[in-house]
Parts: structure tokens; C-alpha cells; sequence
């Protein structure tokens, strides 16, 4: 079926995902890679000129400017055609910032009521297409207990390979009966990632799926 065009991005168009699901495990995991794992909210326009928009935990590198963003302060990081990367930075949540941003917006409605203006619209890209989260190409974490024995490594290499997704990064680590494999994927469609996590459920050398991740931030 064909995708609506929408003159604005609404809640219903926002794929959202929560920190409940992000462990001890997955913080120590992102450590020993060299990444922090941090809430994001996405805007990214895609090469056909569609836009996906999403909202969920991601692992980035330490030394993304996005990486020092701790605390009662929010960051937005913007990457531009012509004018590269830039990021605005500032108190975010507390008493007097929120206080400072609600009275920001009261004295433009009064501003705009008393001159009889409005505030600014959409963007000149309004009419976009938006597309599912499918659409979104990522990177992955993924941390699997499996059987260990030989062979087991090739299976799943192929199992990722059957879904146009290449490994980039692969260790394993020895238990008392299985294997521990951390998988980091390069960049690939969010839906070929997540037929790749299926298929993986599926193998009897897979014991379980412990953790995955977005891994986000790298070029």
C-alpha cells in the first residue's frame, strides 16, 4: 500500500521505544566498546527525500559531542548539508530553565497576539513522505549465549548474511557449557535487522538473544 503524504510530523508517525528494556549488561557492554548509551530522538531524511522518525535508547561513540550530554541538560545535534555538524546545548529540565523556556513561549504568543502575526509554520520540506522505521538504515549490537561448539559461528554468519547484512566487529567469550558472541552489524535497513534477530531466535545453536542495541553516531 501507498504511504500518505502528511503536511506534519504527528505522534502516530514517531516509532518509540523506552529505557525499560536497557540493562546493567547492556552499559558495560557499550563501555568495553567505546560507546555510551544515550535516549535519542531521530529526524533523518533519507537519499529519496522521505524522512523516518524515531525515538529509543542507542549505543554512540564516546567521543560523539552527543556523548557529554549528562544530567539536567539537552542537546540538539544537527548535520547539514553545507554547513556540517552543529550542536546546540543547554539546561534542559530543573525549576528555572523550564521556568525560563514556558515564560520564553507566553511572551511570544503576547508578542504575536498584540501584532496580530502568527508563529512560524512548517518547514519548506512539509510535504515530505514519512516512512516506517523499516525504512531507517542502522547499525546493531547484538549479544548472544550460544552453543559452544564448531561451526556455530559460520551458522550465524550466514543466518545475517541471507538478510543483505554484513558483520563488522564478532567476540566470543567462553562459559562453562555455551559461548557468549557479540555482534556488532554494519549499517543495514532496520527491517533486515530485525528479520535477522528472527531468524537468529530460531537456531538451536541460538540459547537466547540476551541484548541488542541501535548503534548510532558513526559515518
Amino acid at each position: 500500500s501507498q504511504l500518505a503524504f502528511h503536511t506534519r510530523v504527528t505522534i502516530d508517525d514517531v516509532f518509540v521505544e523506552g529505557i525499560s528494556k536497557v540493562s546493567a549488561n547492556d552499559v558495560l557492554a557499550a563501555k568495553d566498546m567505546g560507546y555510551v548509551i544515550k535516549l535519542l530522538a531521530i529526524s533523518e531524511r533519507l537519499a529519496d527525500d522521505s524522512v523516518v522518525v524515531r525515538v529509543h535508547p542507542a549505543m554512540i561513540p564516546r567521543s560523539h559531542p552527543l556523548a557529554s550530554v549528562r544530567e539536567a541538560f539537552n542537546a540538539v545535534f544537527v548535520v547539514a548539508e553545507a554547513a556540517g555538524s552543529l550542536m546546540f546545548y543547554g539546561q534542559g529540565a530543573g525549576g528555572a530553565p523550564t521556568a525560563s523556556a514556558v515564560l520564553g513561549d507566553v511572551v511570544a504568543v503576547a508578542r504575536n497576539k498584540i501584532s496580530g502575526n502568527r508563529g512560524p509554520g512548517e518547514s519548506i520540506y512539509a510535504d515530505l513522505e514519512i516512512k516506517p522505521i523499516g525504512q531507517a538504515q542502522t547499525s546493531y549490537y547484538i549479544s548472544l549465549q550460544v552453543a559452544d561448539k564448531p561451526g556455530v559461528l559460520a551458522q550465524i554468519s550466514q543466518k545475517i548474511a541471507d538478510h543483505n547484512v554484513s558483520i563488522e566487529t564478532v567476540r566470543q567469550d567462553g562459559l562453562v557449557n555455551d559461548a557468549q558472541l557479540v555482534i556488532k552489524t554494519h549499517k543495514a535497513l532496520e527491517k533486515d535487522l530485525a528479520k535477522t534477530l528472527d531468524e537468529l531466535k530460531n537456531l538451536d545453536s541460538v540459547k537466547e538473544i540476551s541484548d541488542y542495541m541501535r548503534v548510532e553516531g558513526e559515518n
